[in-house]
């Protein structure tokens, strides 16, 4: 399995984290593999075969080329032959920036492009696809964003300031600690990151923060959950494990020995 991440282009630093690729021979017997949200939408080209996906009791084949909306629940994929996948990660709050209609709408969902941008979202895929290698698919990908970035503005700055917080903080803050140190009520933040994100503040700080449990638990040198609860400052063992079964869908033990590998690639890192 060959994963790789890029920068993106400094006049997109504001929206996209990073673009990705992932690429795997067939598997003669293929596993499903969890994947724990994170908070960060994606636009994904899959230019090898596609992927299954088993989301809320539902299994389909994902489209070919699509933004995946927040997930707010495990996520579990496997393989149907050769992997290959050209990804955009966005900021938290970044695809609010190139949306045609509230992001919010796009929970849990795989949107096609078409959905999202019409001839304009056909006409990137086939150049995606149909592109010779990561670079030039970079370029096509970020020409196509700076053009579809008509209002730079469009996500508030208080959103962006509670974000980079929040990833700063590894999601140990509080939503009260973030009203106070924005100057904003409870109130318009979740309106506001509602709007921009589509989770809310206290959804998105958990996630980070178990983003971080993540990486803690990929470390060679992970010797315990209590040592992890207290690294990530929740209240004790059992409060990481309610956090964990939320997103994860079972319990830290269980993950650690059979979907640690694959999340750890979709889990926002770059």
């Amino acid at each position: 399995m060959d994963y790789k991440t890029y920068q993106p282009n400094p006049g997109l630093s504001n929206y996209v984290r990073c673009y990705w690729t992932l690429e795997a021979p067939k598997e003669k017997a293929p596993e499903k593999q969890r994947i724990v949200p994170d908070g960060c939408m994606e636009m994904i080209f899959h230019y090898g075969d596609l992927y299954r996906q088993y989301l809320d009791g539902s299994t389909v084949l994902q489209p070919r080329c699509f933004v995946f909306g927040q997930v707010t629940q495990p996520l579990e994929i496997v393989p149907t032959g050769e992997t290959g996948v050209f990804a955009v990660r966005f900021l938290p709050e970044g695809f609010a920036a190139f949306a045609t209609f509230p992001v919010g709408d796009m929970e849990n969902r795989a949107v096609p492009l078409q959905e999202l941008f019409a001839e304009e979202g056909i006409d990137l895929e086939k150049e995606i696809l149909n592109a010779l290698n990561t670079e030039e698919r970079i370029q096509l990908v970020e020409r196509f964003l700076l053009h579809k970035l008509i209002t730079p503005e469009s996500v508030h700055q208080i959103v962006r300031s509670g974000v980079a917080a929040m990833m700063k903080l590894k999601g140990q803050v509080s939503v009260d600690e973030l009203t106070d140190n924005l100057k904003i009520n409870r109130r318009q933040l979740e309106r506001k990151f509602s709007i921009a994100v589509g989770l809310s503040p206290k959804q998105l700080s958990k996630m980070i923060r178990l983003q971080s449990v993540l990486k803690i638990m990929a470390d060679p040198q992970f010797t315990s959950l209590t040592s992890i609860a207290y690294q990530g400052d929740y209240y004790d063992q059992a409060h990481l494990i309610k956090d964990f079964k939320e997103f994860a869908g079972m319990s830290p033990k269980k993950f650690y020995s059979n979907n640690l590998k694959m999340s750890s690639l979709f889990s926002g890192t770059d």
